[in-house]
């Protein structure tokens, strides 16, 4: 109420009452006597200074991320002016970048669709193209192989592929390298030669090489150091640098032992002088190394005759260590699968060696003692019925034990009548029908317990050291089984999650969905990256770099899983799925 006495109106009015004030209706988006804006959330769309008249927006026009704004002036219309909560959101709807690439395309569900009809399509395309590379390259290959076995006289001698006959007759002995490969405990040859090779060599100058051959299989420090950096920060890229630097430190070995060392330990002056006598090889999984030793040609024929006859019994060491990513294998090369042919059908030995690797597939390092019992008995009933048709036995067994506790596991195979313990021949011909023979596989542990081993047939046992050809082991069997001991490190979990105990399938069906998953992966990896990055450039950046770059590395290594050729794509599967496991980090 204000204090006034009224007063002439304008041009000829009347005075006005005491205590009363007079002036025109508010237009639209004021109210009042002094006609001032209506309150933020209101409008007013007429004339008249009534409170009343100032309306509340309508909030089916508000989006939830927005508030009313105030105006000057007032607002005049139904469409009250609004502004996002935050700058990060755009106008008019206030959405995040992903909303908006969602709502571009009709929302949610009808982005969801578009977005795995892409996919199934996208997928398509790449299992078409994988199967017109890889399957096409792995037909020729075939085919090349094929030909240069039936016709090897078309291709030069640097071009014919395989052992030559003479090194499979001329080889003596093959010596493993002792250790599991690792930047603590690398690969070392024991002193002292085999009892095999003591005829071929000199043992003082053989202990010379022996020397120099650690020294070159010797890791270096910084090389330690960058893996264990790795380790932390990204463990994928950890097991690649590790299988890199023993890649190069096979490498490095075998050039070593050619052309570098004068062959001066051997006995044969034509092995000296050709650098013929020794050579190195490994495993592909680079977990096991060896030195294959030939006789050079000019020795007595009595004392050929001889050496020749100490290749049996013969241990073949197995490669893996039970882990995921290196799981129990028996590799079988050229020179091997040559050596037993003298004795076993190269396709009854190839089949072995299959089923043997099925099995070991099941054999985890961490559970050794019952894994092993399944394949003992599938030696005695499935791998030896059919070896012992050929005059040939195998036996599980261990080997090489260092002084860290590692040692190495593997079969022994016997050639002659010591593979026939009271059986009769009978017995031999109708057991010999009851399936594919089978080899079976060897694990690894860290505490040579089975120093009190012998061949299971009491009446027929030989020593020990017999068996095992020189080298330091003993057998693996049912009485010996449970003195296998093994240690549990810290990341025993991690790798009882990334168990995997069946093969993939490899039909265009699976193939088809593993491509879709691929595909989604990326798909999910990269809009969930857009909205941190809508959130935080912080945010985005530690998401993508801690561990580095984890979230978009299991594509490429997926893909380049999908589209690697057989022996090299169960590795690289491993390596997909151990990307994939530290990518849960991220999340």
């Amino acid at each position: 109420m204000l204090s006034d006495s009224g007063g002439a109106g304008h041009k000829g009015g009347l005075f006005g009452d005491e205590g009363t004030v007079t002036g025109k209706k508010c237009p639209k988006g004021l109210y009042g006597t002094f006609c001032r804006e209506c309150p933020i959330g209101t409008y007013k769309d007429i004339d008249g200074s009534d409170e009343d008249l100032c309306t509340p927006c309508p909030l089916e026009l508000l989006p939830n991320r927005a508030n009313f704004i105030y105006v000057r002036g007032g607002v005049r219309q139904s469409s009250c002016p609004y502004k996002c909560i935050s700058e990060k959101y755009r106008m008019p709807n206030c959405y995040t970048p992903l909303e908006e690439l969602m709502y571009t395309f009709g929302g949610p569900w009808p982005f969801a669709l578009l977005l795995s009809g892409i996919l199934v399509l996208l997928a398509v395309l790449l299992s078409t193209l994988r199967i017109k590379l890889v399957e096409s390259s792995s037909y020729v290959a075939n085919i090349e192989h094929q030909s240069s076995h039936h016709f090897p006289y078309l291709l030069s001698l640097s071009e014919v592929r395989g052992t030559r006959a003479e090194e499979t007759q001329s080889h003596v002995y093959r010596m493993y390298f002792m250790g599991p490969n690792t930047f603590r405990e690398p690969w070392h040859l024991p002193y002292s030669p085999p009892d095999s090779i003591i005829e071929i060599v000199y043992e003082d100058a053989f202990n010379r090489f022996i020397d120099e051959i650690n020294s070159v299989a010797a890791y270096d420090w910084w090389e330690g150091s960058v893996h264990s950096i790795l380790s932390v920060v990204a463990y994928p890229c950890a097991w690649s640098w590790k299988q890199w630097r023993r890649r190069k430190k096979v490498h490095r070995l075998q050039e070593y032992v050619k052309s570098e060392y004068d062959h001066s330990c051997l006995r044969s002056c034509r092995s000296r002088a050709l650098y013929k006598g020794m050579k190195v090889g490994a495993t592909p999984d680079l977990m096991v190394a060896y030195i294959d030793f030939f006789l050079g040609g000019d020795e007595k024929r009595v004392d050929m005759v001889s050496i020749i006859q100490k290749r049996f019994p013969m241990c073949i060491i197995f490669g893996g260590d039970g882990s995921y990513m290196s799981p129990y294998n028996l590799h079988s090369d050229t020179l091997l699968t040559n050596l037993l042919g003298q004795h076993i059908p190269p396709t009854v030995w190839n089949r072995l060696i299959a089923g043997l690797n099925a099995q070991l597939r099941t054999v985890r390092h961490g559970s050794i003692r019952s894994a092993l019992v399944p394949v003992l008995d599938w030696i005695a009933s499935h791998g030896n019925p059919q070896l012992e048709f050929h005059g040939v036995k195998i036996e599980l067994g261990w080997f090489q034990a260092t002084a860290s506790g590692y040692y190495q596991l593997g079969i022994v195979v016997v050639v002659g009548d010591l593979t026939f313990h009271n059986l009769r021949q009978s017995d031999l011909s109708d057991r010999s029908n009851d399936g594919y023979p089978r080899n079976d596989a060897a694990s690894a542990g860290k505490n040579p317990k089975l120093l009190q081993q012998s061949w299971p047939y009491p009446s027929h046992a030989l020593s020990r050291k017999k068996i095992t050809g020189g080298i330091n082991g003993g057998l693996i069997n049912d009485a010996t089984l449970r003195s296998l001991e093994f240690k549990r490190d810290f990341l025993f979990p991690l790798s009882l999650l990334l168990h995997n105990t069946r093969p993939v399938g490899r039909q265009d069906s699976l193939q088809l969905l593993i491509t879709m998953m691929l595909l989604a992966d990326l798909s999910v990896t990269l809009l969930t990256l857009l909205q941190f990055y809508w959130i935080s450039l912080g945010i985005f950046l530690a998401v993508l770099l801690i561990l580095p770059l984890s979230l978009l590395s299991p594509f490429p290594a997926g893909l380049n899983a999908l589209f690697s050729k057989e022996p090299r794509r169960a590795s690289l599967a491993r390596i997909y799925s151990l990307w994939n496991a530290t990518s849960l980090s991220n999340i």
